[in-house]
Order: C-alpha cells, then sequence, then structure tokens
C-alpha cells in the first residue's frame, strides 16, 4: 500500500483505468442516453485515457534513463496525453479532471496534496463546461472531492472513500437528471468516472496491472435496460464537431460566446496555449470557422448525428444484403516465424512488440492499410479485446464491416486461419472460423520472474510453468518434463492434432522430445512443429 504517489504508481493508475474501461465500455455505451444517445460515451472515455496511458508509457520508454521520470512528469502526461486524444463530451470533461488532478499533485503526492488535487479536479471539470448540468460525471466529481476532505490520514483513506462517495454519487444520478430515470439508466459518464477512481485506489492499494484482478471500476451500479440509439429529435443540433485548437488564453471568453451561439453542450479544456473544443451545433462550418479566429484548429472531427445512429442501428440483414466488398483477415501476432504462417495462410500480419500490446489506433490504422472493406480481426491476446473493440467501434462508422474474433492465443488464430475462405458470405465465413478456433484449446511454457502464488500452488523464480487456456496448471524444473505433464492433461479430454510453436531461442530437441511422447503416448493424435520466433514464452501448445 502507497503513502504517496510516484510515478509508476501514476502509471499503473493509468493501466488500471484503461482495463477498467475497456471491461466496462459496452456497458457504458449502452449507459449513454445524455446529452444525445449516440452510444459512444464508453469508447469515448476509453480512447480518452488510452491516449493519456500512452502519453505516460512514453515517459518510461527508455528504462536507462537517468533521471527517471518523477511524479510532476508523468501527471503532465498523463493530462496532456488525455486532452489532446479527448473524443466525444465526456472525454473531454474527463481530460479537464485529469489536469486539473495533475496541476495539484505535481506539487506531491501525498494525502492532503490528492485531497487538493480531488477538488481542483472538479472544479476543472465544472469551469470546462458551459452550462453546467447535474447527474452527470460533474456532480458524481463534486461528490467525491466533497467526501475525500472527510476521509481519514492516508492516502489510502483518501483514495477508498472518494471512490466509494463517487459510486453512490452515481446511484443518485437519475435522481437529478429526468432523462436517466425516464431510461431506467445511471450517467454514463459519471460511470467512466467511477471507473478512474476505482482505478485510482486500486493503484495505491498496490494493485498491478497485470494478471487476473478484481477492479473495484468495474461495478454495475444500476441494472440498465436496452437504450435504441436515434437521432437527436426536434431542436436538438445535428452536428457534433471537436477540435483541437492552438490559441492564447485570451482568445477563449470571444470563442465561448461565438460557440454559444451557435449550438449546446459546449465544453472547452485545456490549457497553456492548447485546448480541445467540444459543441453541437447546426452549421459545422460555422463552428470551425469560430476556431479560427481564435487560433489554429486542427484534427477536427465531425459526426452527424442520424447518420451515426443509422450506422449504429442498422441491422445485421441489411449489412448482408449490401455488395460483397474485398475481404482481409487482419492477424495480431509477436514473432517472425508467426507472421509468416499467418502470411502463408492469406492474412495480412500486424507484427506487435512483445512488451507493448498495440492501441485501438494501431488496429485501426491496420484496417486501412489493408484497403478491404470487409475485415476479420484475430486478437490472439485476451488483453485486446477492449482496444479492438474501441477501433471495430469507429471501423464501422466508416463503413467498415469488421468481426472481431477474441482469439487468446496464436494456436487458435492458425486454427482459424486454416478454414477461412474468401469465397464463402462474409458471416458464414466468420462462424467457420470461430468455431475452429473455439474448438482448440491452448497452452503456453513460461519461465517464473519471481515467487508467486498460482493455481497450481507456489512457484519460485526460475520455475516452469505450464499454462493451460490461461491458468497455471503445471509447476516443475524443466521445459521438457513440464510440457509432457501438460500434454497429457490436455489430450486426456481428447484431441486430433497437436500444434507446437517454438519460441526465440527454443531448442528444436524440445519440440522433438514433446512429438515423440505424443506419438508413444497417442499414437493417434497427428503433431507439427513450427518456428514462431514470440519472445514472450518459449513454447505455444494448441489441441485441436
Amino acid at each position: 500500500m502507497l503513502h504517496t504517489l510516484d510515478a509508476p504508481a501514476v502509471r499503473t493508475w493509468c493501466q488500471l483505468a484503461l482495463r477498467a474501461l475497456g471491461q466496462a465500455r459496452e456497458e457504458i455505451d449502452a449507459l449513454n442516453v445524455y446529452p444525445v444517445p449516440d452510444g459512444d460515451t464508453g469508447t469515448n472515455l476509453y480512447l480518452t485515457v488510452e491516449s493519456a496511458a500512452a502519453e505516460v508509457e512514453s515517459r518510461f520508454a527508455d528504462p536507462a534513463a537517468d533521471p527517471a521520470p518523477g511524479l510532476a512528469d508523468a501527471v503532465r502526461a498523463m493530462a496532456r496525453g488525455a486532452l489532446v486524444g479527448a473524443r466525444g463530451n465526456s472525454g473531454v470533461i474527463l481530460a479537464q479532471w485529469l489536469r486539473g488532478t495533475a496541476e495539484t499533485l505535481a506539487d506531491g503526492g501525498g494525502a492532503e496534496q490528492l485531497r487538493a488535487a480531488l477538488q481542483r479536479a472538479a472544479d476543472s471539470a465544472y469551469q470546462a463546461v458551459a452550462e453546467p448540468v447535474e447527474g452527470t460525471l460533474l456532480t458524481v466529481a463534486r461528490v467525491a472531492a466533497r467526501e475525500a476532505v472527510r476521509a481519514g490520514d492516508g492516502l489510502a483513506q483518501v483514495a477508498d472513500t472518494a471512490y466509494r462517495a463517487a459510486r453512490d454519487a452515481l446511484r443518485h444520478t437519475p435522481e437529478q437528471l429526468a432523462v436517466l430515470a425516464e431510461n431506467g439508466v445511471v450517467d454514463a459518464g459519471g460511470r467512466g468516472l467511477v471507473a478512474v477512481l476505482g482505478a485510482l485506489a486500486d493503484a495505491v492499494a498496490g494493485q498491478q496491472p497485470m494478471g487476473p484482478v478484481a477492479l473495484r471500476g468495474d461495478v454495475r451500479a444500476v441494472e440498465t435496460c436496452e437504450v435504441h440509439l436515434r437521432p437527436p429529435g426536434p431542436g436538438h443540433p445535428a452536428f457534433e464537431v471537436i477540435y483541437l485548437l492552438d490559441a492564447p488564453d485570451q482568445a477563449l471568453p470571444a470563442l465561448r460566446e461565438r460557440l454559444g451561439e451557435l449550438g449546446d453542450s459546449l465544453v472547452i479544456g485545456g490549457g497553456d496555449g492548447l485546448w480541445n473544443v467540444h459543441v453541437h451545433v447546426d452549421d459545422a462550418g460555422a463552428a470551425v470557422e469560430a476556431g479560427v479566429g481564435a487560433g489554429r484548429p486542427h484534427q477536427i472531427r465531425i459526426t452527424h448525428f442520424a447518420e451515426a445512429a443509422a450506422r449504429a442501428g442498422s441491422t445485421a440483414a441489411e449489412r448482408g444484403e449490401r455488395e460483397e466488398r474485398a475481404r482481409a483477415v487482419l492477424c495480431v501476432v509477436s514473432g517472425e516465424g508467426l507472421a509468416e504462417l499467418c502470411e502463408q495462410a492469406g492474412a495480412v500480419a500486424l507484427h506487435t512488440d512483445p512488451d507493448r500490446r498495440p492501441a485501438s489506433a494501431e488496429l485501426a490504422a491496420a484496417v486501412h492499410r489493408s484497403a478491404a472493406r470487409e475485415v476479420v480481426l484475430l486478437l490472439n491476446d485476451p488483453e485486446l479485446r477492449a482496444a479492438a473493440g474501441a477501433a471495430a467501434d469507429q471501423l464501422r462508422e466508416e463503413g467498415v464491416r469488421i468481426a472481431v474474433l477474441p482469439t487468446r492465443s496464436p494456436v487458435q488464430g492458425l486454427a482459424a486461419l486454416a478454414v477461412h475462405e474468401g469465397g464463402r458470405r462474409f458471416d458464414e465465413d466468420v462462424v467457420a472460423m470461430t468455431s475452429a478456433a473455439g474448438a482448440t484449446r491452448y497452452a503456453e511454457l513460461a519461465v517464473a520472474e519471481g515467487e508467486s502464488w498460482t493455481m497450481a500452488g507456489v512457484c519460485q523464480a526460475g520455475d516452469v510453468l505450464g499454462l493451460i487456456d490461461g491458468d497455471v496448471a503445471v509447476i516443475g524444473g524443466a521445459l521438457a518434463e513440464v510440457g509432457e505433464s501438460v500434454l497429457d492433461r490436455m489430450l486426456g479430454a481428447g484431441g486430433e492434432l497437436v500444434t507446437l510453436i517454438l519460441g526465440e531461442g527454443a531448442d528444436r530437441t524440445l519440440a522433438d522430445r514433446l512429438v515423440a511422447h505424443v506419438r508413444h503416448q497417442r499414437p493417434e493424435v497427428d503433431a507439427v512443429v513450427f518456428h514462431g520466433g514470440q519472445e514472450s514464452t518459449p513454447l505455444l501448445i494448441g489441441v485441436e
């Protein structure tokens, strides 16, 4: 448990917040009925925090850097990343909340600084909104800050109290905003802030972002009903306009006034010459022109609400009736050998760094490079589901027909590729690939980096771990022995084909011994060996 926030804790906070929002993204999207029921608040918050986390991560890119990043560096990077990547109304408000937090925490990370930071964050969020409305993220932020002042002396008490107060405030949002009560939901933006504050409390408590965790931010405050996306009603502006703006502080009052005349839902966050502008208007061109009058607008995004709702609401049958278009399979892998295997099977390989998973923007960019209008995305990593979901939502808005297959291991991805046929109807191809992946059990061998509790008992540094379907099932002292034990367990439930994929530096004799073991124990089972070259694990195993 931490007594003072430091740069690594801020890094962990961002990672946990991103994971919590990823887990809750679809739920938050479904809650989105205010100010426009366009079902994207969860995605927008995820993309905002993803940008914040990436900016913080860049400060830790060089482990040999001297001096190492300090608290001020980390919180300022978090705030800037959120500002630059903020999406939608709630994303800009959250970015301003993070900026307010950073302005105080840059001077220290103790309990008193955190109290002051939460108050500064709430004030900053309110100031960013032209016409604050209660029952939203703003209310949740204000209540969390108010209760944090009354918390105990320790950092953990302040963080935990703020989280619990935010969660309680969220439950009361339908009492403050009629549209929430009418739909039987809590505020979507407030739900996202609860996830962020829960991640902060977890980071202070010593939670780490890797491995199975029970995130406090992942809480369903009110059971949600089905919310049907629809175009804005009469009298509501037709467009959402958002852009970054380079402008001096003194230009902002006139800009606020002009945009307030043009539309509503006006939020302007930022400072020090860089601003994120969000507004709903009927005349999108005039909103951009107002930015030109104040400074230099860039990264301009304009969304027509009616078209967005129509795209999101189109049925599978309607999509199936459209003309069949060029199709691509995108396979996320780590290792030159795995990339070659995927490409030989007709896929486009996205070769990633084993130490850094691709963000949603990278996945979307890879799909764009494929130049296909129908795409099957094979993740091969369970931690990529949230980023892939956000990328898929963005791509669907652009007219790309995309199916995300949440394959959890490259061996499942290869099994899916083996049955891929581009000449089939898209839906039929996706079903066949999904079925093949689901029929493939996966395992891997890894070497423990330190003492840890596992499903199979306590392991020590240097122990060989055999993981089956993501859980540690075997602990031993040698790769071959653990591999044989893993295969025996997997084949005990049946199987026709064993696939062994050797990692970088793995000895071919390991595969030869395991193949001989399979042939001796289960002569009816075929076995194949590939060199994957993955750095993360010496051996991947698949059983179909």
